[in-house]
């Protein structure tokens, strides 16, 4: 028999039915929208990792009176998570943002038609403060635009809770699955290291598409009513000097666009750049890296194993995530996980000199089924990175099994 209960605040009949119910299915959210809609005091964006319209109360209502209860969590990110420990909880689900075909699917992974495979792309802590850094909530710069100075650097959800030293209540990557996995036989295979040019040259000048006019052809047209706070894509002034500190755009410029802003000529490539993505050799493979995994289980499933990479420095992460594959894998089967690694997956951003490097501390790579789940541990040799290696590769070390190291030939331009 299935029964439902659509209002939060029923108690009585939500007690009715959890306490006569073997399973008990407790669907709660946490949403986001466009400002238009205000709910829980959220208006638009959340400003908080909490469940909306009491979630986290029903959750232990229904959970108190059924002992097999199941939470769906459809939310736009991370919720905290304060019930995730109780006993008579036997599964959490996060849904995401519920489609067309939500439902179906949510039984199919409750009820065992699939297996699950899904990784959290985000952090679930205990307490907000967990993070490291937040949100505004209010404008924090007087009259003009907020301004967030991006104090935490690259120190954000797990890397932030990795430099502190944090447990979190579901990590970065995390997920089950109906079927156990195995990992082992980490290779590293050398590419050899390609020279680093920075690029040099000039841009091509910026192309002249039609004609610009004067500022006279942009004011807007008699007659014309203008809504507060609408953009409109005219000018007050025929002077753009008075247009950019016009009251009515909140400007608080004395320069309507900064020096060279209207220069169309040739410009000098920047190190970094030279092609859509930057430099294209920082996609330079210098690396790849290899891994068996095994469903030891009884099902077929899939996994989903991912690659971190440590660059070593005091100021660098403790692990960041470079790569992951999702590999369906029959039961009592291996196959293999492939990964390759960049020039840019293993370089620092050098403010002083506006370009891409690989520093001299020591590089590892990690793989494993989560950002805290990582039996694979390889060193990577990176003497002579900025230019052509033709020596033999270090045996990598592990935390568990095998590993091997393979040296290949060389890779020119």
């Amino acid at each position: 028999m299935y029964a439902s209960v659509l209002d939060n605040n029923a108690t009585s009949q939500i007690e009715s039915v959890a306490s006569q119910s073997t399973v008990a299915i407790v669907f709660v959210n946490a949403d986001s929208g466009e400002g238009y809609i205000q709910v829980d005091g959220n208006l638009g964006d959340r400003n908080n990792l909490t469940l909306w319209q009491g979630g986290d109360l029903l959750i232990e209502q229904v959970a108190s009176m059924c002992n097999n209860t199941v939470v769906v969590v459809h939310s736009t990110g991370p919720v905290l998570m304060p019930w995730s420990a109780n006993d008579n909880i036997t599964a959490i689900l996060w849904a995401g943002i519920p489609g067309e075909q939500a439902g179906n699917s949510i039984v199919d992974v409750l009820y065992g038609a699939v297996s699950p495979a899904a990784r959290l792309p985000f952090t679930i802590g205990a307490a907000r403060a967990d993070y490291g850094t937040d949100i505004l909530y209010q404008p924090n710069n007087g009259q003009d635009a907020p301004q967030s100075d991006f104090a935490e650097g690259v120190f954000i959800d797990y890397r932030a809770f990795d430099l502190k030293n944090v447990t979190p209540t579901y990590e970065f990557g995390f997920g089950l699955s109906y079927s156990t996995f195995s990992y082992s036989n980490l290779q590293i295979i050398n590419h050899g290291h390609l020279a680093y040019n920075p690029s040099t040259g000039m841009t091509a000048p910026a192309p002249i598409l039609g004609s610009i006019g004067t500022a006279a052809d942009y004011l807007f047209p008699a007659g014309f009513t203008q809504l507060k706070n609408f953009i409109y894509p005219y000018l007050n002034f025929t002077d753009l000097a008075t247009d950019a500190n016009d009251p009515d755009y909140g400007q608080a410029t004395s320069a309507y666009v900064p020096a060279g802003a209207q220069d169309g000529s040739a410009q000098p490539i920047p190190p970094a750049g030279g092609a859509p993505g930057g430099n294209p050799e920082l996609w330079d493979v210098l690396f790849s890296v290899s891994a068996t995994i095994t469903n030891t289980g009884k099902i077929n499933a899939e996994e989903v194993p991912q690659l971190y990479i440590s660059l070593g420095g005091p100021n660098d992460p403790k692990v960041a995530l470079r790569n992951f594959e999702r590999l369906s894998i029959d039961a009592g089967m291996s196959t293999t996980f492939y990964a390759d690694i960049t020039r840019k997956d293993l370089s620092n951003w050098d403010t002083a000199a506006q370009d891409w490097f690989i520093s001299s501390y020591e590089k590892k790579v990690f793989v494993g089924p989560s950002s805290r789940n990582l039996p694979l541990t390889g060193t990577l040799p990176i003497s002579g990175v900025n230019s052509t290696v033709t020596s033999g590769l270090p045996k990598a070390s592990m935390q568990y099994g095998t590993s091997s190291v393979m040296n290949t030939t060389n890779v020119s331009k």
